[in-house]
């Protein structure tokens, strides 16, 4: 297994959040994750080999890097799930310095980084169907359309991390609207977007946000996408896997779990929620696991 070099990347290696299996080793102990999905003889499929999920810190992918993680986990292998900024999560997978990712949202929003590394990498195909970027406004706003924007919330659209293709996407907005020419894009981060929307609606005031579904605050929150009549944010997204190369002959169980690892928006935004509502990353994914083992099924029949 590839390891990421740490100082060409610019990441601390203090990001890594590593999920360790019980009893790692050809013996294959049975990992303990709160989840019913491990039992002894499933725990020795993985044999501690080692398996590196990249991820970007948004909160659709920390969700489902985290289930697939776990049940990772629950088959013996010894999983480490990597937060890395958007570019460099493509660049780990098709440098082969990790194994594989769920964080694709194709067409568009990675649109840059899949024409630079797609053909380094080996296409899964969707994982979650749906997807969805845009501006997006609580629904007591008193505007529905991109095109009928003045001088609501002070004419500026709070962003997420720059770079973003939602973030480019809205930045392309600002030049395509006439009526927008003078707003102003503030980028933040996701954390910090969603706080500002949080505190914005508990206020009832007037708030515009770079927004994308699966997300957890269409749950909390009574909230709108605004019309996009210029389709600056183009058409519905999926979210798709990318592994490296070499990884169907180097770990074929983890392929083919990784490979069959498909769930719905509903699946994923409860475990978002709950994450949301305080439950730790690691219980809410081992909770829902417990909760669907059904589907989980599905994703590792065929493992030997």
């Amino acid at each position: 297994m590839f390891k990421l070099n740490w100082k060409r990347l610019g990441i601390a290696a203090g990001l890594s959040l590593s999920l360790f299996a019980a009893g790692c080793g050809s013996d294959g102990g049975s990992g303990d994750s709160g989840s019913e999905g491990g039992s002894d003889d499933a725990a020795k499929v993985g044999e501690g080999k080692e398996v590196e999920l990249a991820y970007v810190e948004w909160d659709t992918e920390v969700a489902s890097t985290h289930v697939l993680g776990e049940v990772l986990k629950n088959l013996g292998y010894d999983v480490t799930l990597t937060p890395l900024d958007n570019t460099v999560m493509w660049e780990a997978v098709a440098n082969g310095e990790a194994d594989a990712m769920v964080a694709a949202w194709l067409p568009g929003t990675h649109a840059t980084q899949y024409e630079e590394y797609a053909d380094q990498m080996v296409e899964l195909g969707v994982n979650l169907e749906g997807a969805k970027i845009g501006a997006v406004v609580p629904k007591y706003m008193d505007v529905n359309s991109l095109a009928d924007l003045d001088s609501q919330a002070d004419k500026t659209i709070t962003g997420i991390e720059p770079g973003a293709g939602v973030v480019a996407a809205t930045e392309e907005a600002l030049k395509k609207y006439e009526n927008l020419s003078d707003w102003e894009l503030k980028t933040s981060s996701s954390g910090a977007m969603a706080t500002a929307l949080g505190e914005a609606i508990e206020n009832k005031e007037e708030i515009i946000v770079t927004g994308w579904s699966p997300h957890w605050k269409f749950q909390k929150y009574d909230l709108k996408y605004l019309k996009d009549p210029k389709g600056v944010y183009g058409d519905a997204e999926t979210i798709e896997t990318m592994a490296r190369k070499g990884l169907k002959e180097d770990l074929p169980n983890a392929y083919k779990v990784i490979d069959a690892f498909k769930w719905s928006s509903a699946d994923i935004e409860s475990v978002m929620l709950s994450i949301q509502n305080g439950t730790p990353v690691e219980e809410a994914a081992a909770t829902w696991i417990k909760e669907n083992q059904d589907k989980v099924d599905e994703w590792t029949s065929g493992v030997e």
